[in-house]
């Protein structure tokens, strides 16, 4: 009974040949140059930005709909009294604000549809009101038989 001591299997163990990938982190700067220079690219040209960076179109997609929410500009700034931007921290939205946005969102909308529904209605009732007025002044028209 003899045991291998000082030998290792291919899968125990060794040392990885290919380190672990790391994900790939942009600046809000070079997001923001990327997405200036894709934009001013002759079509033809566009593809070859991509290719020359690494990117995916979708990085500029999201890039371009951050930068149009404002989420790419001055992230984690804000302006102080003097006109100056100073750091401050990114303040994340809770749950209850959240849902408070949404409930307003959809208080309006409901309000705007109550309104045409209303204005719908007096059309309605003052299109009624025509229809029997005219009824009344035909039947008031007819010439009456005697018998």
């Amino acid at each position: 009974m003899s045991t291998s001591s000082g030998k290792q299997s291919a899968s125990g163990g060794g040392a990885d040949p290919a380190p672990k990938p790391s994900r790939r982190v942009f600046s809000p700067e070079y997001k923001l140059a990327m997405v200036a220079e894709y934009e001013n690219a002759p079509n033809g040209e566009k593809g070859a930005i991509l290719r020359r960076e690494g990117l995916y179109s979708s990085h500029i997609i999201e890039w371009t709909r951050a930068r149009d929410a404002g989420h790419l500009g001055h992230v984690g700034t804000q302006k102080t009294d003097a006109g100056t931007v100073a750091a401050g921290p990114r303040v994340k939205k809770s749950a209850e604000q959240i849902e408070l946005e949404k409930l307003r969102r959809q208080n309006e909308k409901l309000q705007a549809d109550l309104k045409k529904t209303r204005m719908a209605l007096d059309i309605m009732g003052k299109a009624h009101a025509l229809l029997e007025e005219l009824s009344e002044s035909a039947d008031n028209d007819l010439p009456r038989k005697s018998s």
